[in-house]
């Protein structure tokens, strides 16, 4: 007999969006829980302006105990490392094991990462959010130069965001600066982060972290001891190794309905799941949620699925980290203090919407 009838694993923006939703509405039948590694959850849109003291730790977080409640969903503090999919039970790192009916995957992925000889350099990842807050007041302790590894927009906001607090800042692009983004956003990221004194090095990938030194070509591109990794996203061994029918880089691949195409009784969304149409966004994870909301609670009442569709088009807002921010969308772009404030009202939003409940 299961523990659980459904078990959440994650507290990702998609099922902060299911349980804003049960909070309002009434939730399925049936025993369902949220396993999360911490007690609150961090809105990543957010760690940029964490990072250039525009916004407090406690602004960017959504306490998972009152949304939990107003909910009626158990709240279980705990990591998964393993599963097994034929039980549907999920192992944790103390050894204890959760199973139920049907799982829900909202669980992220790591950080990409060069393979490192010797130890001279220092790695920080910008996930999990909570060590990467906990390494970076370390390293402000002692300022020093720093290399970010990540074109994207991650990478960009990071570099616009730290600029000012570190000596000498380089980012390194494996491709094109905002690979992806239309040729406007592409030049006025550029234009700000030169203006920052940010040292931009296209087409430049980082095939091996030897000592203090980044390899490109098998040659040395830059010499420190503190890179920041805001590279692509790499799937948690776990899944893949659970017998989950995933794509070559290890994300579990879903169908419309976000069910797994191996295992319908178990369903991902958000960065851990491969769909075509469907970027490794939280602009994406976020629009998932009404179809994972509906779903869930059409397979607890055994009622027909709905489909999800990703949008053709994602707005893209950079923040600058001076108050401002960039805009791309299709082939326009912005940027300066009115996008700034337009981006601090959908991020305040979103942690807002998600706070009103149960408390």
């Amino acid at each position: 007999m299961s523990d659980f009838d459904l078990l959440l694993l994650g507290a990702g923006h998609a099922h902060l969006g299911v349980l804003r939703r049960w909070a309002l509405n009434e939730r399925p039948p049936g025993r369902i829980g949220l396993l999360s590694s911490g007690w609150e959850a961090w809105y990543s849109g957010m760690l940029p302006g964490l990072l250039a003291e525009r916004f407090s730790a406690a602004d960017c977080q959504v306490e998972l105990q009152p949304l939990c409640r107003a909910a009626k969903v158990e709240l279980l503090i705990g990591q998964a490392e393993a599963l097994d999919t034929a039980q549907r039970r999920v192992r944790l790192a103390d050894g204890s094991t959760l199973a139920a009916s049907w799982l829900s995957l909202n669980v992220g992925a790591d950080v990409a990462r060069p393979p490192q000889q010797g130890e001279a350099m220092q790695l920080l990842a910008v996930k999990p959010f909570a060590d990467f807050l906990a390494g970076w007041q370390a390293w402000q302790a002692d300022p020093q130069p720093l290399a970010i590894l990540g074109g994207g927009a991650a990478g960009v906001e990071l570099a616009l965001a730290l600029a000012d607090r570190v000596p000498q800042l380089a980012l390194f692009c494996a491709g094109p600066l905002l690979a992806g983004h239309n040729a406007g956003l592409h030049l006025r990221a550029l234009g700000h982060l030169r203006q920052r004194r940010v040292q931009v090095r296209e087409h430049c990938p980082i095939e091996l972290i030897d000592g203090d030194q980044l390899l490109s070509g098998g040659q040395p591109v830059w010499r420190g001891s503190r890179l920041l990794l805001a590279s692509g996203a790499a799937a948690l061994p776990w899944l893949a190794q659970s017998g989950l029918d995933c794509d070559e880089g290890g994300f579990v691949r879903i169908g419309a309905t976000l069910q797994s195409l191996s295992h319908p009784q178990i369903l991902a969304v958000g960065d851990c799941a491969s769909l075509p149409g469907a970027r490794k966004s939280g602009v994406y994870s976020v629009r998932m949620a009404p179809v994972l909301a509906a779903n869930l609670g059409a397979l607890l009442r055994d009622l027909p699925l709905r489909h999800y569709r990703p949008q053709r088009h994602a707005l893209a807002l950079l923040a600058t980290g001076d108050g401002g921010a960039l805009l791309g969308w299709r082939q326009w772009s912005a940027g300066g203090r009115l996008c700034g404030r337009w981006k601090d009202y959908l991020d305040r939003g979103f942690i807002q919407r998600h706070r009103l409940c149960g408390q």
